[in-house]
């Protein structure tokens, strides 16, 4: 770096356009390192959509002498969240998605945009995602205790109902993704995510145990180091797992959904497109990024001052 050399006034041989890309992990961590102030401020945008969950205990403190309105306010807080967060999902995943695919995008601007033009269905999504996670809680609690009272058999049932519970999640990797990239129904959205949960069994095992551990260190800082839990999780986990996700999950997407609809007409994937077009036959300019020859430092001579 210039600034901490003397070596400032120096210029390299610049960056050839068609240098080798990375991939892998390799990729990963260049993307996450060029956009990481643009995570932190993706995931603050994104937890104002938890403020309804925030209210709930200041407003039954604040009703707790009236037990019906404390129960009502309680439940529409509730219901405003779980309608809210699948569009807010939304808004999130075609932000990061463009940064997946190398596209330009403004963070706040698009945010809102694929909150609004995909609130139809990503608020269905959410709601049923909120039921399906209120329903392994209850299932978790239930079950257990039905086992110890009737038979360890009722074991089963949980087994079951938590198995569902995983392959809804593998499901929502696709969900999302497919909702911002296609115009496919919701009906449709179901049914790929849930054939794609079952074909990239290795990209959804990386992303969930990646999930997982995240998961498990932010719930291990909430228990031991809730100031440290409480600042990290409005900058930090929900876009970071996003980024993941979207890394892992799209290229599957790309190949199995985006790709042979453009097959179909005879059209090559935009987003796959390294920048060759028949515009490059009508380039005035070259570039020349990786052809230049460095510039050397000038050497300070003993010249006259001209006053």
């Amino acid at each position: 770096m210039g600034f901490f050399s003397n070596h400032y006034e120096s210029a390299g041989v610049g960056i050839s356009k068609n240098a080798p890309k990375k991939k892998g992990i390799a990729l990963f961590f260049d993307i996450f390192g060029r956009k990481f102030w643009k995570l932190m401020e993706i995931n603050l945008l994104y937890m104002l959509f938890y403020f309804p969950l925030v209210l709930i205990v200041p407003a039954i403190s604040l009703l707790g002498n009236n037990e019906t309105a404390a129960m009502t306010a309680m439940v529409i807080l509730i219901l405003i969240f779980m309608i809210l967060i699948g569009p807010a999902t939304a808004g999130m995943t075609k932000v990061i998605r463009c940064f997946i695919i190398e596209k330009h995008t403004f963070v706040v601007r698009d945010f809102f945009i694929g909150f609004r033009e995909n609130f139809k269905k990503a608020a269905v999504i959410g709601f049923i995602n909120c039921l399906v996670i209120l329903s392994a809680y209850a299932s978790l609690i239930v079950y257990p205790a039905l086992a110890q009272q009737i038979s360890k058999a009722m074991f089963i049932p949980m087994v079951i109902t938590f198995s569902m519970f995983l392959v809804i999640i593998i499901m929502n990797y696709y969900i999302f993704p497919m909702m911002i990239a296609t115009n496919l129904s919701t009906k449709y959205l179901i049914k790929n995510s849930f054939a794609l949960s079952f074909v990239a069994l290795k990209q959804n095992i990386i992303t969930f145990v990646c999930t997982l551990a995240i998961l498990i260190l932010m719930a291990l800082l909430g228990v031991y180091l809730l100031p440290v839990f409480s600042l990290i999780i409005a900058f930090f986990p929900a876009a970071f797992i996003c980024l993941i996700t979207l890394f892992n999950v799209y290229p599957v997407i790309q190949k199995y959904v985006i790709n042979p609809y453009y097959t179909s007409i005879g059209e090559v994937n935009p987003e796959l497109s390294n920048g060759s077009s028949d515009e490059d036959e009508e380039r005035i300019f070259t570039d020349m990024g990786g052809l230049e020859q460095p510039i050397e430092k000038r050497k300070k001579g003993k010249g006259k001052r001209i006053s």
